[in-house]
């Protein structure tokens, strides 16, 4: 043994566990002749290492730079060692520790050479619909505890082969130490039942289940976070027939081809669409229709866009090999409840929606819906961040402390925070009811475990009435921080861009609680990471059956019409007042005069229902933001015309309606089109909010602007503020790693909590 002989010790922390990571560094070893041992522990992988300097140099050195595509490595601590005389290199079992530090991978689309073993009739796993390898297939799905061992996942209830235990044994195979490794032999199994639970007699469940939906019948599939309700989208009479069953009137639904050449057959898709299509993470990625198209027209109504996605299990690849243009993949649920995830809960759930159930014996631990996302204004846009993506953190630019942050009421995640890492859940709903609840509460129990985080801060929304507030309220020997919702929305923006304050914040939604009691949401703030100024906002009007008029945009209208021409506004000759009994709108007038149950509110996302409905666009809505989606789609871009606007002079700036309103109803009077309307509309808005920015920054020296909120997921509205502010000279923050909506709050929420309680300012709300 020379004198350059060396031993150290590597630390590797990240997601460097599941990914083919260990395997990767056995090679690596053998490449460089270098002995010792490699382990996963609950903390990342640790390695001992010895041989020649120069070896190891090259060792570490590859190691960083040559690593597996799925792994992401955030640190590497190298200690020297007396060198122990190691004979060979090994893996090693795994080593439990009591601090948990490693990072999980997210669940992976099957990969190219998995597919071509799927595919090849001369393979052992021909056809075989769970084939995985150490590069693809399920990970946070099937994990219980960490570290990833085959024994702490749904997959230890299936003992290996032979074959597959010479395969997971072998260090220069593709499944080396893949803990999902399975075959016909030894692995999970799918069966086709009907709904009334009677297993259907077919040697190719998949096969037959293809039959079946090209007989209009409605499938419940068992995929990998949870069940979807498919059916052929060319069959109208399918299509619809699911959506009665469903009680899912409009909402678009998602629809699954077998590869791009199929989605360019009914949508347009650009270059960086394409690659959001192929990545292992297999989002939704919402594009634009092309017309006329082969796609039923009950699949995404009044709307200029499908939600589309390629197959990312070898189950989803062998049923649309069967020569479908695409499938709807919706999610297996009724309405506004969780996926289900479990074969007789699905049963009990889903057999009045699905007529037949294609499941498998693979337990899912915890469910994960699909990602939804949008290329605009030159960024990834997410609209959920789900199955794929999660439990990959935001990586922070500071430490904080171990923080729980509980989100908001609709579109609900919760985000955990340690060291420089925020994991933000996947989505979980709207928490409006039980079923939801129980959800929110199992992701909270389940993450805390795997992410060993054990939170002495809670952060909540200030909604009293939020089950996330009632939750974290309850919770015991903890401190507890109540968050502004549109402070939370700001500041979740700047956490994912590593962004300190101040900014100049454009916080625009449907509704969040203010801090003077009233429903906020078209607002300017001034924002430090835990404080924040209302530096302007939109005039307040009443909502008139508060929560109803969130489903009844009309209420919203008659609200704002009051608001501008008092008791004359019936006497203008708009739509609206053509399609409701003239009792109803005496009825709203009067709650409004009488102030019963009608709510101030300041939000720019009730504006624009109440604009739609003026113009005849939707009196009434099947989902959130319907109204405001269906405005969006009918605006006509090309129109350059913008409507009067003007605010106060006052230290909080207050935004009046009356011109606008004015414009559009005078608009309406000499016969404009709605779609040119739309137009001008979404102009002023953006006009409006570009000047303001301007004057705010003379008062405050501030020229960064963070945008964030649902309204934001207007693609009109986002590159039109962007490219305004732009032109103004601003430094314009947007969100690409979580959503604008409120599925991303709870990040700002946690970061707030953790400036608040370290100190770093006097936490304060003005």
């Amino acid at each position: 043994m020379t004198r350059d002989y060396v031993a150290k010790i590597l630390n590797i922390n990240g997601i460097v566990q599941g990914v083919g990571f260990r395997p990767f560094v056995y090679q690596l070893a053998s490449k460089y002749e270098i002995k010792g041992k490699v382990a996963n522990t609950s903390s990342g992988v640790v390695i001992h290492i010895e041989g020649t300097k120069d070896n190891i140099e090259s060792f570490c050195r590859d190691l960083t730079e040559k690593s597996p595509p799925l792994s992401h490595i955030t640190d590497t601590l190298i200690h020297p060692e007396p060198v122990k005389g190691f004979k060979d290199f090994s893996i090693a079992q795994s080593i439990g520790q009591a601090a948990c530090s490693t990072l999980i991978s997210p669940d992976v689309s099957v990969c190219d050479d998995c597919l071509t073993e799927l595919f090849d009739s001369n393979d052992r796993r021909f056809q075989y619909p769970f084939i995985n390898c150490t590069n693809c297939g399920p990970r946070y799905t099937i994990i219980s505890d960490i570290p990833y061992d085959r024994p702490k996942t749904s997959m230890k209830h299936f003992k290996m082969c032979k074959m597959c235990r010479d395969e997971y044994d072998d260090p220069d195979n593709r499944r080396f130490h893949a803990q999902p490794n399975a075959c016909e032999e030894c692995g999970p199994h799918a069966t086709l039942y009907d709904n009334s639970g009677k297993k259907l007699d077919t040697l190719n469940p998949v096969e037959k289940t293809a039959e079946l939906l090209k007989q209009g019948y409605i499938i419940a599939i068992k995929g990998l976070g949870g069940f979807h309700l498919a059916v052929d989208a060319e069959n109208d009479n399918a299509v619809s027939m699911l959506r009665k069953r469903k009680h899912r009137e409009e909402k678009p639904l998602a629809i699954m081809s077998c590869d791009i050449e199929h989605i360019r057959k009914y949508a347009y898709v650009q270059p960086e669409e394409e690659e959001l299509l192929k990545s292992f993470h297999r989002p939704i990625v919402i594009l634009k229709k092309k017309e006329p198209n082969l796609i039923s027209k009950e699949v995404s109504p009044r709307n200029r866009y499908f939600g589309a996605m390629l197959p990312y299990t070898p189950l989803h690849y062998l049923l649309l090999s069967h020569d479908f243009t695409a499938l709807v993949m919706t999610s297996g649920n009724m309405s506004e409840e969780p996926i289900c995830i479990d074969n007789e809960d699905a049963f009990k759930r889903l057999s009045e929606i699905a007529d037949y159930f294609l499941v498998h014996n693979r337990e899912i631990y915890l469910r994960s819906d699909d990602s939804i996302v949008k290329h605009t204004a030159g960024h990834t846009r997410f609209m959920r961040r789900s199955r794929g993506y999660i439990p990959v953190p935001v990586f922070l630019n500071k430490k904080v402390d171990q923080i729980l942050a509980c989100g908001g009421g609709l579109k609900s995640t919760v985000c955990l925070t340690k060291e420089n890492n925020a994991f933000i859940s996947q989505h979980i709903g709207d928490l409006e009811n039980q079923a939801t609840y129980e959800f929110f509460q199992l992701t909270i129990k389940h993450m805390k475990r795997i992410l060993d985080i054990n939170p002495r801060i809670v952060a909540y929304d200030l909604h009293p009435d939020y089950l996330s507030t009632i939750y974290a309220l309850e919770q015991q020997d903890v401190e507890k921080v109540p968050v502004q919702h549109h402070h939370a929305h700001i500041v979740s923006c700047m956490a994912e861009n590593r962004l300190d304050g101040p900014v100049i914040g454009l916080s625009f939604d449907g509704t969040g609680y203010g801090i003077d009691g009233s429903i906020w949401g078209g607002e300017i703030l001034v924002v430090e990471d835990n404080e924040f100024r209302r530096a302007a906002h939109l005039s307040y009007v009443p909502m008139p059956g508060a929560v109803a008029a969130i489903k009844e945009p009309w209420r919203m209208a008659v609200s704002y019409l009051y608001d501008v021409f008092g008791k004359d506004f019936a006497g203008y000759n708009l739509p609206l007042f053509g399609q409701l009994d003239d009792s109803k709108v005496k009825f709203i007038v009067e709650m409004i005069s009488k102030k019963v149950n009608s709510p101030l509110t300041s939000s720019l996302g009730r504006f624009f229902d109440g604009i739609a409905a003026i113009i005849g666009i939707r009196n009434t809505v099947f989902f959130e933001g319907q109204a405001a989606m269906e405005l969006e789609m009918m605006s006509d871009e090309k129109t350059k015309g913008v409507y009067n606007f003007e605010w106060t002079s006052e230290e909080t700036h207050r935004i009046f309606l009356q011109p606008i309103i004015s414009g559009v109803v005078n608009d309406m009077e000499m016969g404009v089109s709605p779609s040119t309307i739309s137009g001008k509309f979404h102009n002023t808005i953006i006009a409006l909010f570009s000047e303001l920015c301007e004057v705010i920054r003379k008062e405050n020296g501030l020229n960064r602007v963070a945008l964030s909120g649902g309204v934001f997921q207007n693609s009109i509205i986002l590159s039109g503020l962007i490219k305004g502010l732009k032109q103004r000279g601003f430094q314009v923050i947007t969100h690409s790693l979580v959503p604008t909506n409120d599925g991303g709050i709870s990040l700002g929420q946690a970061i707030i909590a953790a400036a608040a309680c370290k100190g770093w300012n006097k936490f304060k709300m003005s």
